[in-house]
C-alpha cells in the first residue's frame, strides 16, 4: 500500500441510540486507484467493524453505495481518492431516515417507487414474438430506463425535504418511462394517481434532480411530460 494517506470523516450514528451525529476521522493508506468506498471496506476490515454502508456491484450498475461525499451526490463505488482532498467527509443521503452510519431507510422512496406500477401493463394477450419497437420509440424512453435507483434524486430535492410525501424524481421519472413506452397500455388512471401536489404538481422544477445524476437521467424532462398529459386529460374530463 502507498505511503499517500487520506482522512475520512465518515458521519456515523445509530437509529436506536439517542447521541447525536457526529463525525468519527480514519487514516487510510491508499494508492492512486483506491476509491472511497475501497476505503470503506479497508476501514471495515482493518480499523472498525462497526462502521456501516451499503454496496452490492462496485461497478457504477446498482446504485446501492449512493452517498454524499465532500459536499457532492455521488457513488462510493467510482469516486477515487487522488480526484478529493486529504480530508474527506463522508454523510448519507438526506432526506430519508438514517439506520445506522451511512444506511439510509429506503422504504418510503421504495413506496413511492411502487405506486406507479413500474413494470409494463398490457391488456391484450402476449404475442407469441417480441413486441418490437422502434429507433425512435426507444430513444423515446432510453434516459428514464438508464436509472439505476441509487435516490440520489430524492435524497437531493429541496421539494422532498419540504414535503416528505412528495413522490419524488426517481418515481415520476419511472412512471414517465412506461407512459412513453410503445408496448404499454395502461390507462388514464395511473396518470391520475400522480395528478396531485403529492406527485406532478409538487414540483417546484428547481433540478437538482439533474444535478446529482450519476447516469445523467433528467427526471424533470419526465415530470414535464407527465404534467402536460395529466393538463391534457383534465381539459378532456371538463369537456364532458
Amino acid at each position: 500500500m502507498s505511503e499517500t494517506k487520506s482522512l475520512i470523516h465518515i458521519l456515523r450514528s445509530d437509529a436506536e441510540e439517542t447521541a447525536e451525529p457526529r463525525f468519527v476521522s480514519f487514516t487510510v493508506p491508499h494508492d492512486s486507484d483506491m476509491t472511497v468506498l475501497a476505503a470503506l471496506l479497508w476501514i471495515q476490515d482493518n480499523l472498525d467493524g462497526s462502521v456501516a454502508f451499503r454496496y452490492a456491484c462496485r461497478g457504477a450498475v446498482c446504485g446501492s453505495c449512493a452517498m454524499v461525499i465532500n459536499g457532492e451526490f455521488e457513488l462510493a463505488c467510482r469516486t477515487h481518492l487522488r480526484n478529493l482532498p486529504e480530508d474527506v467527509f463522508v454523510e448519507p443521503l438526506p432526506n430519508l431516515p438514517i439506520q445506522k452510519d451511512l444506511v439510509v431507510d429506503m422504504t418510503q422512496f421504495w413506496e413511492a417507487w411502487a405506486r406507479v406500477r413500474p413494470y409494463l401493463i398490457r391488456f391484450e394477450d402476449m404475442p407469441e414474438t417480441e413486441t418490437l419497437q422502434t429507433p425512435k420509440e426507444r430513444a423515446d424512453i432510453e434516459q428514464f430506463i438508464n436509472c439505476m435507483l441509487c435516490a440520489c434524486c430524492y435524497s437531493a430535492c429541496p421539494m422532498q425535504q419540504r414535503n416528505p410525501e412528495y413522490m419524488g424524481p426517481a418515481a415520476l421519472a419511472v412512471l414517465a418511462r412506461f407512459e412513453n413506452d410503445s408496448r404499454d397500455q395502461r390507462g388514464r388512471e395511473t396518470l391520475q394517481d400522480v395528478a396531485h401536489d403529492n406527485g406532478v404538481w409538487g414540483c417546484r422544477s428547481v433540478f437538482r434532480c439533474l444535478d446529482v445524476c450519476p447516469r445523467k437521467v433528467r427526471p424533470a424532462d419526465g415530470i414535464a411530460q407527465l404534467r402536460m398529459r395529466a393538463f391534457k386529460d383534465l381539459l378532456k374530463r371538463r369537456k364532458r
